[in-house]
């Protein structure tokens, strides 16, 4: 989630989400999943930002773009050819360890359903190793997306270049959504499931 401003005479926090303001209170706020990317003009003083961002985020002002390599916040304008399309391999790489990630999470699952009536030590260790997978490549989204936001320094590149050609004191603040929240809590009962269902399996083998 992020919100940007350009006119920063005074600063205010409205719902966790800080900017900067001037004369006038409009924002832009928007956010970016692994689908869609919407953004959409609020005010920093309207007490249900945040819920108009984390939950009904139905303003009629919201304009919804396809956010699938997307590399966000580098743009053609403020790079290099070059450094554009390092930036969509390394969102292609991301994309690609999501989907994986969340494939492996759904099989594993399958299987060891599967495995549940026929007591198939196999089956348990295949879906086990399929959610120790899942929850490896996911971790490596997780990493990805920090050292993307947070060492890589496109975000500010991104402010650099929006202060050079549009407006000298633009702001951007960026915070972690829910489902970032959330990831770590999902990848640690991947690895323990998938540690779980090994076990299981190991044990079925031996009174086998």
């Amino acid at each position: 989630m992020a919100a940007e401003s350009c006119k920063p005479n005074g600063s205010a926090s409205t719902g966790g989400v800080t900017v900067e303001q001037g004369d006038s209170s409009d924002v832009t706020v928007y956010h970016e999943g692994f689908f869609w990317r919407c953004s959409f003009e609020a005010n920093t003083e309207d007490n249900d930002l945040l819920w108009k961002l984390w939950f009904t985020n139905q303003p009629s002002s919201k304009v919804c773009m396809h956010a699938y390599l997307f590399p966000f916040p580098v743009s053609q304008q403020s790079h290099n050819a070059t450094q554009y399309d390092s930036a969509i391999i390394y969102r292609g790489f991301w994309s690609i360890f999501m989907l994986v990630g969340v494939a492996a999470v759904i099989v594993g699952g399958f299987i060891i359903i599967c495995a549940a009536p026929f007591a198939s030590h196999c089956l348990y260790k295949t879906g086990g190793s399929l959610l120790l997978a899942a929850g490896f490549f996911l971790l490596c989204v997780v990493v990805m997306f920090v050292l993307w936001l947070e060492v890589l320094d496109v975000v500010t590149v991104y402010i650099e270049y929006q202060r050079a050609a549009l407006c000298p004191s633009f702001t951007l603040s960026i915070d972690y959504g829910l489902s970032f929240m959330f990831a770590p809590i999902g990848i640690f009962f991947c690895f323990l499931s998938g540690l779980l269902f090994l076990l299981i399996g190991r044990t079925i083998q031996i009174h086998q």
